[in-house]
């Protein structure tokens, strides 16, 4: 039996999104101390605790196992010794988004979209992000009531798709995505709008009534990709939140990184798209890792992650299973790997 969740981690009642991103731990000792693992204190790298400072919601820990050091939610957010080293191949800028800055927040890799750094607010780090090292302090598409990153959208008509990111773009408030979405309705080029998003797995309270009042106004056919790496990210307020999502008439679905210690198996793998599914989420992509600086101790060999893609495919229908891929600086959008 699982432990039920500590008293402190239990979530009032009809709490606000801005009171439980307040609330969230920042104390890796803290969150040791609530699941009951003080005696792995140890393992905490202060360097890059920092460097990266430890931020998770007391509703994603209360997902967490008491007692268990290999929780593979713990695993994602707690920083540790293995930060701190240097492996060779891994930088600050693993997928290129420094080359393909366009100023004002704008990253134009792959044709027809444009990606804008909304913010560099979320409401978890996660400690494999790739993003971990970004300048979000020079670079934001919100700047200037998002003036220039528009203007550079609007003079190229090439741009069917935007794509909100950072940091997370459901940490700004519902003004202003308002105020973007205004000023995005005059491009009669703009087809799409996608949101690349953690929060309402980690935060599902952010799905509240203003932000589905602001998707149920936008002219354009919008898809919501969130970010579940293990099927215990979901639980009942995370299905409600999903619910909330498609009844505002978005397409979800979901992209997940390929983790050492935690899902680096075929059960965890598949355990995690079928409940996706069960929630109303569709898996798109299983990444591996993008090599940041940091993160070299989640890696999964090649090998292995074609192995486990091959027995994924094997035991699920087609479209619950995610493409396996890799994006590499310079190539016109990810890269699968192997043949499914």
């Amino acid at each position: 039996m699982i432990p039920a969740a500590p008293t402190s981690l239990q979530q009032p009642p009809h709490a606000r999104w801005q009171t439980l991103w307040r609330e969230a731990i920042r104390d890796p000792r803290e969150l040791l101390t609530l699941l009951g693992l003080n005696a792995i204190a140890s393992s905490i790298s202060e360097a890059a605790a920092r460097q990266f400072p430890l931020r998770v919601p007391r509703g994603f820990v209360a997902r967490m196992r008491p007692g268990d050091p290999h929780d593979p939610l713990l695993r994602q957010v707690l920083p540790v010794l293995d930060e701190d080293r240097v492996a060779p191949g891994f930088g600050l800028d693993a997928v290129g988004d420094i080359a393909a800055r366009r100023g004002s927040g704008v990253i134009h890799k792959y044709n027809g979209r444009a990606l804008l750094i909304a913010t560099g607010s979320c409401a978890v780090h996660c400690r494999y992000c790739f993003r971990r090292h970004y300048p979000y302090a020079e670079d934001s598409a919100a700047a200037n009531g998002w003036r220039d990153a528009v203007a550079l959208i609007a003079a190229d008509p090439s741009i069917h798709e935007v794509i909100l990111s950072g940091g997370d773009p459901l940490s700004l408030a519902d003004h202003k995505l308002a105020e973007l979405s205004d000023a995005l309705r005059g491009l009669p080029h703009l087809r799409r709008l996608r949101l690349h998003t953690r929060l309402p797995v980690v935060l599902p309270e952010r799905v509240d009534a203003g932000l589905l009042a602001w998707l149920e106004q936008l002219p354009w056919p919008v898809t919501v990709v969130i970010h579940a790496n293990h099927a215990r990210e979901f639980d009942p307020t995370v299905d409600a939140a999903m619910a909330r999502l498609r009844r505002a008439g978005t397409t979800l679905l979901n992209q997940a990184v390929l983790l050492r210690g935690v899902n680096d198996d075929v059960e965890t793998l598949a355990d995690l798209c079928e409940r996706g599914f069960a929630a109303g989420v569709l898996p798109y992509y299983l990444h591996q890792l993008d090599r940041v600086a940091g993160a070299a101790h989640f890696e999964v060999e090649d090998a292995t992650a074609l192995a486990l893609h091959a027995a994924l495919h094997a035991r699920l229908p087609g479209y619950l299973v995610p493409r396996l891929v890799r994006e590499i600086p310079g190539q016109p959008g990810k890269t699968p790997l192997g043949k499914f």
